[in-house]
């Protein structure tokens, strides 16, 4: 989403217009660290990195090397002895920040698990 808006407290920038760009999340996102192991399933190559924070649809990896976006991945998130796994693909990438992974498809007992860590942090 771009918004454009008028700049009028700087002199050197009054009256000009600025377009900004932000993200839009489907759901609130939390902070939830954990192992989250990645399989690419075109290379069947895998990674293990951390993810920072977790929604209803996707999490973020925190990683210097990101996968290019539209990647379809295998998800395992291992959290407190609690294995979540999933399918899902990588909807953003920023190099040597990390990449935004959406939940394609998650089985219901995986489903249920989600729902559990993300209620738990709700309480926090």
């Amino acid at each position: 989403m771009t918004l454009q808006f008028r700049i009028g407290k700087l002199p050197e920038l009054h009256g000009r217009m600025c377009k900004c760009s932000f993200e839009r999340h489907r759901a609130r996102r939390y902070s939830f660290r954990s192992s989250i192991e990645l399989t690419n399933l075109q290379s069947e190559i895998q990674t293990k990195e951390q993810t920072s924070d977790l929604s209803l649809f996707g999490c973020h990896v925190d990683t210097l090397k990101p996968l290019p976006a539209g990647t379809k991945l295998r998800i395992k998130i291992s959290y407190r002895s609690e294995n979540f796994d999933a399918l899902g693909k990588v909807v953003y990438a920023q190099q040597n920040s990390g990449m935004g992974i959406l939940f394609t498809k998650i089985e219901p007992n995986d489903q249920l698990l989600l729902d559990k860590w993300i209620a738990e942090r709700k309480d926090l």
